[in-house]
């Protein structure tokens, strides 16, 4: 009989034995409430071939225009690419390297590394560099922003519908359909890949057993959970099976949340104070627009839907993040154990919207590219573009660098100082199956 694997919980640190779910069925921590794994239906030529669609949709979706403007007879398209080499030529680098890279290079990455990973697997074999893979799709993952920039298009052909006529071209409906698939590869996560393997005994199945003063924690790239010394926290540890660098708990985790969220907050000035976006225009003259003087643009000509999905992504998201953070990173310092599971599902949160604040600066892109007409009209990105567009790196780096089992390793304490009646260990251990819903 094989043995039964173990799995983490990646925001409270408990260890649970994890066994085969049932259709419909989800697997949740039943101590934080984070869900651990879900039953999939989906086989791994299943996800291969969902993979290989989506590599064909992403060459067309870059290949082809994705809106086409006209303006006094001259029409003008623009893709992706045209989009950031134009807010190169502007002279804003900053600008269009990070949404070439997390619109286009880093999802191309993304693809290729599942592919070569998925090829091998679904035939059986082990594929060459499974590790450092493994490692890079985990990097990779949070930074792929193809949904942001489909809501970018989006809100770009509402902001020119007023200047210029404005359709949609053969590049918006292909990221409509990338979206689709990357949203549904999401779910195939590296460790989800690592219990693919295991279960097609490509990788084999490692149970650590805990010893006296060890303790058991799970790696961030594959899942494995391993025993670590328990007062050794600052020792260097690789993960038997990825090779990946193990820690019981992030290294400086507060320090470093509090240094980038410090600086994403005196960034998150300029940004919002600067002009994102200048147009010159025969039309309607020379005029620089802020992120909520576009907000108030889009209100006042009546598509008060994308306003407010505007405002949403682009002031009530990134301020959010920062407020949020702060306020966990304060119960922290404080040693606070009250709404432990409260504070669990408000990190998930913040994890969750990191990438949508990248809205506006795709936006302004995409208008660059497209209103170029000379002197009849010209769109290009301001100097809050850059200053936003590190905002949203910065929290996101922020957020990455928080670690939530801190709070719930002072539970544990006072677990482990009461008597032992009714009481569990500090260290975590092996337990039953988790809850099912």
């Amino acid at each position: 009989m094989s043995p039964q694997p173990l799995i983490s919980c990646e925001h409270c640190a408990s260890v649970f034995r994890r066994h085969e779910l049932q259709p419909g069925e989800t697997a949740s921590c039943a101590r934080c409430g984070t869900v651990l794994w879900r039953y999939s239906r989906l086989n791994l030529s299943a996800w291969l071939a969902l993979a290989l669609a989506a590599l064909i949709v992403f060459i067309a979706a870059n290949a082809y225009p994705v809106i086409s403007m006209s303006v006094q007879g001259m029409t003008s398209r623009a893709s992706l690419l045209d989009a950031v080499g134009m807010t190169w030529q502007q002279g804003y680098a900053a600008a269009a390297i990070m949404t070439g890279l997390a619109g286009f290079a880093l999802p191309l990455l993304q693809l290729c590394v599942l592919l070569w990973v998925l090829v091998p697997l679904a035939h059986g074999r082990e594929p060459r560099g499974l590790r450092p893979a493994m490692r890079l799709l985990g990097l990779l993952r949070p930074w792929c922003m193809v949904p942001v920039f489909l809501l970018g298009v989006v809100v770009s052909v509402v902001k020119l519908a007023g200047m210029a006529a404005v359709k949609p071209d053969v590049g918006l409906y292909a990221f409509g359909a990338l979206t689709v698939l990357l949203t549904i590869l999401d779910r195939l996560s590296p460790h989800a890949i690592w219990r693919y393997a295991e279960e097609n005994g490509v990788a084999p199945v490692h149970v650590p057993l805990r010893q006296p003063g060890q303790v058991l924690t799970g790696c961030h790239v594959c899942g494995q959970v391993q025993a670590l010394p328990a007062h050794d926290e600052g020792a260097t540890h690789h993960c038997v099976r990825c090779d990946a660098v193990v820690h019981y708990r992030k290294p400086n985790s507060l320090g470093r949340t509090w240094a980038l969220l410090l600086a994403a907050a005196v960034l998150y000035v300029p940004a919002n104070v600067l002009p994102i976006m200048h147009i010159r225009s025969v039309f309607f003259g020379d005029s620089g627009h802020t992120i909520l003087g576009g907000v108030v643009d889009l209100w006042r000509t009546g598509s008060w839907d994308i306003a407010l999905i505007v405002f949403v992504a682009s002031i009530v998201v990134p301020l959010t993040k920062i407020l949020a953070l702060g306020a966990l990173a304060i119960a922290l310092q404080r040693r606070s154990r009250f709404n432990l599971r409260q504070r669990t599902r408000m990190y998930e949160m913040i994890e969750f919207i990191g990438q949508w604040s990248m809205l506006d600066v795709f936006v302004v892109i995409l208008l660059s590219a497209l209103a170029h007409f000379g002197a009849l009209m010209e769109i290009s990105a301001g100097p809050a573009a850059g200053a936003f567009g590190m905002v949203v790196i910065l929290t996101m780096l922020a957020a990455m660098s928080f670690d939530p089992r801190q709070a719930w390793d002072l539970e544990s304490q006072d677990d482990a100082a009461a008597p032992r009646a009714g009481r569990r260990d500090a260290a975590p251990r092996p337990r039953a199956a988790p809850q099912e819903h």
